[in-house]
């Protein structure tokens, strides 16, 4: 059985933007309004359910809350160097960007791709979350656009 939480119906949602470096259209800085949706597989457990939905929404909101209105960088990038004070500079390649700031949030990835915040999304819901024993395995999904969907899973029991 599965449980799904999708982050178009339940506005788990933010806007931002970023920039691939190296990548023709992408390497421009440009934003998207992306969606974080969340899939459970397991069994359903002695209360009925597999996991309660409204502590999984909590912790997706909050990761959303944290990406709404900001420019992502990539933390792990070898192409992309960040100073950080009371401003972010950022140098990639012969572009420098200047941001405040509180207007930035630095990721643990190489890039800022749907793919690999989507794994960052996963491994983190991994950290803070404590799934019940029935449930074997986790998908998070993060829409770049409408239509365009990166999945990352993580089977937890066999």
């Amino acid at each position: 059985m599965r449980i799904a939480i999708d982050g178009n119906y339940s506005g788990i949602r933010f806007s931002a933007s970023h920039f691939i470096p190296g990548h023709d259209k992408c390497g421009r800085l440009h934003g998207h309004s992306y969606v974080l949706h969340l899939v459970l597989h397991g069994d359903v457990g002695g209360n009925g359910m597999i996991m309660d939905f409204v502590d999984l929404k909590k912790a997706l909101k909050t990761m959303v809350d944290e990406l709404d209105h900001r420019v992502l960088l990539p933390g792990r990038s070898a192409e992309v160097t960040i100073t950080q004070g009371s401003e972010v500079e950022v140098q990639v390649g012969s572009k420098r960007y200047v941001f405040p700031a509180e207007d930035v949030a630095i990721l643990d990835v190489a890039q800022c791709s749907a793919e690999e915040m989507a794994g960052m999304a996963l491994e983190r819901l991994i950290r803070e979350i404590e799934f019940t024993p029935n449930v074997r395995y986790v998908e998070v999904g993060l829409d770049e656009e409408r239509g365009q969907t990166a999945w990352a899973g993580r089977e937890l029991r066999p």
